[in-house]
């Protein structure tokens, strides 16, 4: 299984560490149950990293639960006029939502 980043994450994940001034922070991603279209992604900063969690490129981590979920998508870190937020370009789902936090499968 696998989660790819871009260089615009890992910057970001970079920035959020020295702002919270802590090197074990990561960005938890995790996908539940739920949302418009039938799952949503949850976004979190995180500093504990359970056993079992799996972590991508020293920045990104995620359960093995969403995992299956996640498998070959690509979260990105993207600014524009609208503001900023992470984005998902997931393979696995089937449709999403104009909000960009929820799809299907």
């Amino acid at each position: 299984m696998e989660l790819h980043t871009t260089p615009a994450l890992i910057t970001k994940v970079t920035a959020e560490r020295a702002r919270q001034n802590n090197n074990a922070l990561y960005l938890r991603l995790t996908v539940e149950g739920g949302g418009c279209s039938g799952f949503q992604y949850i976004f979190v900063w995180d500093a504990v990293v359970n056993p079992e969690d799996k972590i991508f490129d020293s920045a990104v981590v995620t359960d093995p639960m969403s995992l299956p979920f996640l498998n070959n998508a690509t979260i990105d870190y993207v600014t524009g006029f609208m503001g900023e937020d992470f984005k998902i370009t997931n393979p696995n789902a089937s449709s999403g939502c104009g909000c960009g936090t929820s799809f299907a499968i």
